[in-house]
């Protein structure tokens, strides 16, 4: 138990991470058989498949986040936290892909466009980290007295400022000719600017500690415990909690039904 109370940035970063997604888990728990009931009746392969999904992302993040002042397994560490960026990628760039695609594509369409297109981004961008881990040497994941490390958090940095770049692309589709494309829910855009903020704050503090300032640690800290503590969560409030909380599963007041009218589940509602 010391282990965990010292480990990573100390006891009290290691709860704040700890409690969301222990929280989560115990909630999806509780609900498992409403939902499946639900999704069992509804026959929706799409909602199926990202509520799938978000189960094993959660539990292996919810692991990562156990393990988190464990990090002196360096092997073991870095496997486990590359499974768990695996699925966190996979489900962001998913939730992304799926719903630019717009109505241009057809229910079973989209779903397998985007677990294609999701799947090789994940295990490419999983690919690169692993190779700057075990192949270069660069300790991604395992976080040290390592302040001014131009290998490490120049990495993340561009990393962050990849992300912070797409976010900020997407958020500007409103203002050009493929407007057409985004969802009309406000709840669309909420998401995409908690993530582009997010990012932006965890870049500031990458290119801080790359420059050799402590007080970079905090702020990359923090951003980490927001991501992995409650992103999870997020996607389910903002994309699945209706679904599954219309009782007589008539959605037409909620995001889905407008999904549904875009031709998303012209394949699955039949």
């Amino acid at each position: 138990m010391a282990w965990w109370l010292q480990g990573g940035y100390g006891m009290w970063y290691n709860i704040a991470l700890i409690s969301p997604p222990l929280v989560f888990v115990l909630f999806m728990v509780s609900q498992a058989r409403r939902s499946i009931s639900r999704l069992t009746h509804a026959r929706s392969c799409i909602i199926a498949s990202y509520y799938a999904v978000l189960w094993v992302v959660a539990l292996f993040n919810l692991l990562w986040c156990l393990l988190q002042g464990s990090s002196g397994q360096a092997t073991g560490w870095n496997v486990l936290s590359l499974v768990t960026s695996f699925g966190m990628l996979l489900l962001e760039v998913s939730v992304l892909v799926f719903l630019l695609q717009g109505s241009y594509v057809s229910g079973w369409d989209a779903l397998v466009h985007t677990l294609i297109f999701s799947t090789t981004i994940a295990s490419v961008d999983t690919i690169i980290k692993a190779i700057y881990i075990f192949g270069f040497g660069v300790p991604l994941f395992v976080d040290s007295n390592d302040t001014g490390d131009l290998q490490k958090w120049g990495f993340w940095l561009a990393y962050k400022l990849l992300f912070v770049a797409i976010y900020a692309s997407i958020l500007c589709l409103p203002h050009t000719k493929w407007h057409n494309r985004l969802p009309a829910r406000p709840a669309f855009y909420n998401y995409i600017c908690a993530l582009f903020l997010l990012n932006t704050v965890s870049a500031l503090g990458c290119g801080l500690l790359a420059s050799g300032v402590g007080m970079g640690y905090w702020i990359y800290g923090l951003t980490n415990i927001c991501y992995h503590a409650f992103y999870p969560p997020f996607v389910y409030a903002t994309f699945l909690a209706d679904f599954f909380q219309e009782e007589d599963l008539h959605l037409e007041d909620v995001y889905y039904s407008e999904m549904k009218d875009a031709g998303f589940f012209d394949a699955d509602w039949d």
